[in-house]
């Protein structure tokens, strides 16, 4: 029996799981130490979770206790109750689980059918991780959620979302001539979600990173007003790649908070720019979160297309370290030492993978806007499972496109054009090609819908047991 399906978008992190399966392994069972509780103890809640492979990648499952059958079960317990979670290798690949804010960490599983305990007091309410520890296995997928107590809003939402949605593209100019354009920014410096449980101070253009998709045809007389928000601590600038002028803008757009300044430029090249905060410490300013881009369409404009997103990647450099939960701070040293916590898209951990996935179908033709903002990374821009149709290479969009491209290299204050078309249903990653930077936060999706197509792809080997398939 032939089985069609796209090959997981978690792929990268489970090939050497699968080696482990075809390869089998001896069951051996572990217990992990219970400190501070007695041999005869009596956990108050108890919960069974088996490892597991299938079309949502690499899982825990529940077993039994009203969780039977889910994937990354959320579980749920009384404030001050004492837990225990048992653990079940039902791959034969290598596992723990860990539930950090509670000190609580497995031994490692190996082997099918091989357990292990942890047993921990819940003396914490909010909303808190547990996940696989071994590097890969939580960005595959082996993360869930334990809740004590009541899960309210607001511990659910610990702060806003700063993460554009890469789908908000202003649309085409079409063929219209040159003209008058006026746009305002507005620099906002608010608290941000960072990662779950984890916030962050962004600096930013219009409460969003990357600040908007700015979108203009060559002749253009662009006017701009720049306001920093009354509340901000700091003066803000902006300095458009676009311009021909002295600082890009920056050099007459220093606002200080509660005013505003305007500039107007002519939009002399087509291409697509990078813009971004130049007030020293300049580094700071865009790390924090200060930075877009700005697209001057050639005469005529560009060519139609089915669907347009607008990505951007960055770095931020944190005090705690990555994952740590709370209110993060910028560190000045580790910018100056090149050493990011985080590597992102749009902005925050998870925004185009929880929050804002990409969406197409088979067939869409689609274009993808993307830039560096950085402020230090080079990005080998990757979409795993396609090939680029067409890449603009750094931005320009009057060169001829290179075709048929497996990975773009874009510099910081870069940009390239993309467009590519989908033919098979399923997950693809969107990924920066140092792919260490994944265990960093920098992964989205592309989710594309539609038939199948046996005759491009299909696998020649019957569904894993479980995978609902």
């Amino acid at each position: 029996m032939r089985h069609s399906f796209l090959l997981s978008a978690r792929v990268y992190s489970t090939l050497f799981v699968l080696l482990l399966l075809a390869a089998g392994g001896t069951a051996r069972a572990q217990t992990s130490n219970l400190p501070n509780f007695p041999a005869s103890y009596r956990p108050d809640v108890s919960f069974t979770l088996k490892t597991h492979i299938g079309a949502k990648g690499m899982t825990f499952r529940g077993v039994g206790n009203g969780i039977d059958g889910v994937d990354n079960p959320t579980l749920k317990v009384a404030p001050g109750a004492v837990v225990q979670i048992t653990l079940i290798d039902g791959d034969g690949a290598e596992h723990d689980i860990s539930v950090p804010e509670f000190q609580a960490l497995s031994n490692h599983v190996v082997g099918m059918n091989a357990s292990t305990v942890i047993v921990f007091r819940a003396d914490q309410t909010g909303r808190f991780d547990y996940f696989c520890t071994l590097p890969g296995h939580r960005q595959a997928g082996m993360e869930g959620k334990l809740v004590v107590g009541k899960a309210t809003a607001t511990q659910a939402v610990e702060a806003s979302d700063i993460s554009r949605d890469p789908a908000d593209v202003p649309p085409p100019v079409g063929a219209r001539g040159p003209g008058q354009v006026h746009f305002t920014l507005t620099t906002e410096e608010v608290k941000g979600r960072l990662a779950d449980g984890t916030t962050y101070i962004y600096w930013t253009f219009d409460g969003k990173v990357p600040g908007p998709l700015l979108r203009v045809r060559v002749g253009d007389s662009v006017t701009l007003t720049l306001k920093n928000a009354a509340g901000s601590h700091m003066i803000h600038s902006i300095d458009l790649h676009a311009v021909t002028g002295p600082g890009g803008g920056a050099a007459v757009m220093q606002v200080p908070p509660g005013q505003e300044r305007s500039f107007t430029f002519k939009a002399l090249k087509p291409g697509l720019y990078v813009y971004h905060c130049a007030t020293p410490m300049v580094a700071e300013h865009i790390s924090n979160g200060m930075y877009g881009m700005i697209l001057v369409e050639p005469a005529g404009g560009l060519p139609k297309m089915d669907k347009e997103f607008y990505v951007m990647q960055g770095e931020l450099y944190t005090t705690g370290a990555y994952g740590q939960r709370g209110a993060q701070e910028f560190d000045v040293n580790k910018l100056l030492d090149e050493q990011p916590t985080y590597f992102v898209f749009n902005g925050e951990v998870g925004a185009l993978t929880k929050y804002h996935p990409l969406h197409a179908k088979v067939g869409d033709r689609v274009r993808v806007f993307f830039g560096v903002g950085g402020p230090n990374f080079t990005s080998s821009f990757h979409v795993i499972g396609e090939i680029m149709d067409r890449v603009y290479a750094w931005g320009s969009l009057v060169s001829p496109p290179v075709r048929d491209v497996q990975t773009v290299s874009v510099p910081p204050g870069g940009a390239v054009m993309v467009e590519l078309t989908p033919e098979v249903p399923g997950k693809y990653l969107l990924v920066d090609h140092a792919l260490s930077r994944m265990e960093r936060g920098l992964v989205g999706y592309l989710e594309v819908s539609g038939p199948t197509n046996p005759a491009i792809y299909r696998s020649d080997y019957p569904p894993a047991p479980g995978s609902g398939h």
